[in-house]
């Protein structure tokens, strides 16, 4: 029975190097860059300094579309959307999966009501959102980027629990400035 538990502290300690995210760190400059998004099934090009025009941007990547965790986060970012908006914040999804996984996603579990956008190689690695574990797929990662262009907050965990809360709290605590 001791072996069990030994285990598991074993198989923990060996996934979690694994599974630890890197992120940019609050004030670094998130890197500007154009890609193709869709929202309510309707695609488009998304500029990121496009956005920021308009207030801050919460830019949050998750792994993959219509995965349990990543449908049940769009649709509390979703189901939070007029308080970001109240607080003149833009909610955008960001995954390497390809833009037509995305136009599904957009409608089904974003209600139409925020953009989901396809993360290339490039946008990955210019956030540091490489998922290690499973290459071609981001981590689960949200930024909170100024309209200056620099990163106010990161919440980085793979659980999904938390991300909407926290981003909201930090979109609404700039607004307070």
């Amino acid at each position: 029975m001791k072996r069990f538990p030994l285990f598991l502290a074993v198989a923990a300690a060996t996934l979690m190097p694994a599974a630890a995210m890197a992120a940019l760190a609050v004030g670094a400059k998130a890197p500007d860059f154009t890609t193709r998004g869709a929202q309510a099934g309707k695609t488009f090009t998304l500029t990121l300094s496009h956005q920021l025009k308009r207030g801050p941007v919460v830019l949050y990547f998750f792994p993959k579309a219509f995965t349990p965790g990543c449908s049940a986060e769009a649709r509390e970012f979703a189901e939070n959307i007029d308080k970001f908006k109240a607080a003149g914040a833009t909610v955008i999804g960001m995954s390497a999966d390809p833009v037509d996984d995305l136009v599904a996603f957009s409608t089904k579990e974003c209600a139409g009501k925020f953009a989901v956008a396809s993360a290339g190689p490039g946008i990955v690695s210019g956030y540091d959102v490489a998922l290690k574990m499973r290459p071609g797929m981001t981590d689960r990662t949200s930024y909170v980027i100024a309209p200056s262009g620099r990163i106010a907050f990161v919440h980085s965990e793979m659980s999904y629990a938390g991300h909407v809360k926290s981003t909201l709290a930090a979109v609404e605590a700039m607004k307070g400035k």
